[in-house]
């Protein structure tokens, strides 16, 4: 089995982000110095402590590689920015959407969509794809965008943005501009569905949220968008992560084949092997706190690194290695507390009716290039494979 690159560290020096250790001061390439926490833990009190806030325009928070880009006069920040008390009403408006027995009747619409891009994908006479182009990101693209109300056609416009809006070469300018860009796209769509609401998840928040007295366009526009960002950019990534390493455990892939029930199982492991956007779960003290016995003073940052809190020995024995059977949901690639990730039962079902459907219908299914030549995404801030070839 060939083994993967290591990730990129966003300190200065050697640090990793995948050994565990006690918290600890470390600088990020931005030059700032902050506390980093790596035990699975450590990670956890912070994500619970109410000191320590998710307030991306305290100029002290956390910013792995510098880039701040001030939001605009009126604009609300998203779900993920807020604290409490704003931050619980904000979340339970939209919650209902993402119910494990909401999502299961979608189940039938992703299976469709799988397997009309795989129908497509095994139409190449040649028998080789890029999986990312045919696979991995048209899926959760698709169904996030029937999910909100989003026009598919477009896809390429707000995937072009999102790229841009995660990627670490991006300048100030860059991202400022993507990111006016996607505002101004769904602030015309949300507007347009204010004046006939529609039977998808934003036509529904805007009824729900008239309802119930609350009309605010601006925070609707901001929780749009940061759902259709999410929802298309880490499942994207997890399908191509996750198909790669499982084609490099072939023992493993044959449990699957054998016994699909054990595919939740799996999905689990690989989220926890993976830990593809552990850069969203950093905060800032607002008061002098004590995390898990560390003291941290108001105004520091605290950096989590989820990717070595999913590897800590501790918690996860042989950490080191992706074993299917593993049956620990207890890691924190979706975060942990008020702000774990809203979508993630989305993301189970997607993921298992992908891996379900992908290794049935190609059992012949193999990389197309050496690991070690395959182009990681260590240029984002979540971690995926920018293409993956592939042959049956």
């Amino acid at each position: 089995m060939e083994t993967f690159p290591p990730r990129v560290c966003p300190f200065h020096g050697d640090a990793s982000t995948t050994e565990p250790g006690p918290m600890t001061r470390v600088t990020l390439r931005s030059g700032q110095e902050v506390w980093a926490a790596s035990r699975h833990a450590d990670v956890r009190a912070v994500l619970t402590d109410p000191a320590c806030s998710s307030n991306r325009a305290n100029p002290n928070f956390p910013l792995p590689f510098g880039r701040r880009v001030r939001r605009g006069e009126g604009l609300k920040p998203s779900l993920i920015a807020m604290d409490a008390p704003e931050h619980g009403p904000a979340r339970r408006l939209v919650l209902g959407e993402f119910t494990v027995k909401r999502l299961a009747t979608l189940g039938t619409r992703v299976q469709e969509i799988v397997d009309e891009h795989l129908d497509a994908m095994l139409a190449e006479e040649s028998r080789t794809a890029n999986l990312v182009p045919a696979l991995s990101l048209p899926v959760p693209s698709l169904v996030i965008c029937e999910l909100l109300g989003v026009p598919y056609a477009d896809h390429e416009f707000f995937q072009s943005r999102s790229r841009t809006l995660i990627s670490r070469a991006s300048t100030q300018e860059e991202v400022k501009a993507a990111s006016d860009g996607l505002r101004g796209y769904m602030d015309e769509l949300v507007t347009a569905k204010e004046a006939d609401p529609t039977d998808d998840l934003i036509g529904r928040q805007i009824v729900k949220r008239r309802e119930e007295g609350i009309e605010d366009h601006e925070a609707l526009v901001s929780l749009t968008i940061l759902l259709l960002i999410a929802g298309h950019e880490t499942t994207a990534n997890m399908i191509s992560l996750g198909t790669l390493a499982l084609l490099q455990r072939p023992d493993q892939l044959a449990e699957l084949r054998a016994d699909p029930s054990k595919t939740p199982t799996a999905v689990e492991e690989l989220l926890r092997e993976f830990t593809i956007a552990e850069f969203v779960t950093s905060r800032v003290a607002v008061e002098d706190t004590v995390v898990n016995g560390t003291e941290v003073k108001a105004g520091e940052g605290v950096f989590t690194l989820g990717n070595a809190a999913n590897h800590d020995p501790a918690v996860f024995a042989d950490p080191t290695q992706v074993d299917i059977d593993r049956g620990a949901r207890n890691h924190l690639a979706f975060g942990y507390g008020a702000h774990q990730c809203l979508g993630q039962n989305l993301a189970r079902v997607e993921l298992r009716v992908v891996f379900d459907t992908l290794f049935r219908r190609v059992p012949t299914l193999r990389v197309a290039r050496p690991v070690a030549e395959l182009p990681f995404k260590n240029d984002a801030l979540i971690y995926g494979l920018h293409s993956l070839p592939v042959s049956w």
